[in-house]
């Protein structure tokens, strides 16, 4: 799920979350090239939900969330493209 955290000198900052279990979570987007190296998610105290925030510039961005090393579209998020993997990507535009 993601959700604007704030809009300030023309970026949003923007949180992706995930409620579930996983040994680890990374996120991979348009917004940082695919590379689910630069975008880990911390796992909150609970242990059963993990968040990062960034910042973005106003634009469409699509992302997977990668779950324990398999790429997932976030179910909590209804915005969704087709890739050229046969898969669905999920969506966030900013305006």
């Amino acid at each position: 799920m993601y959700q604007i955290i704030s809009h300030e000198n023309g970026c949003y900052v923007v949180e992706l979350s995930y409620a579930g279990t996983a040994g680890t979570l990374e996120v991979a987007g348009s917004f940082n090239d695919w590379d689910p190296s630069r975008t880990p998610m911390k796992k909150e105290k609970s242990g059963d939900r993990f968040s990062c925030r960034f910042r973005l510039k106003p634009g469409t961005y699509e992302y997977k969330f990668v779950l324990d090393g398999e790429w997932i579209a976030d179910d909590a998020n209804p915005n969704f493209t087709a890739n050229d993997f046969g898969t669905l990507n999920s969506v966030i535009t900013l305006e």
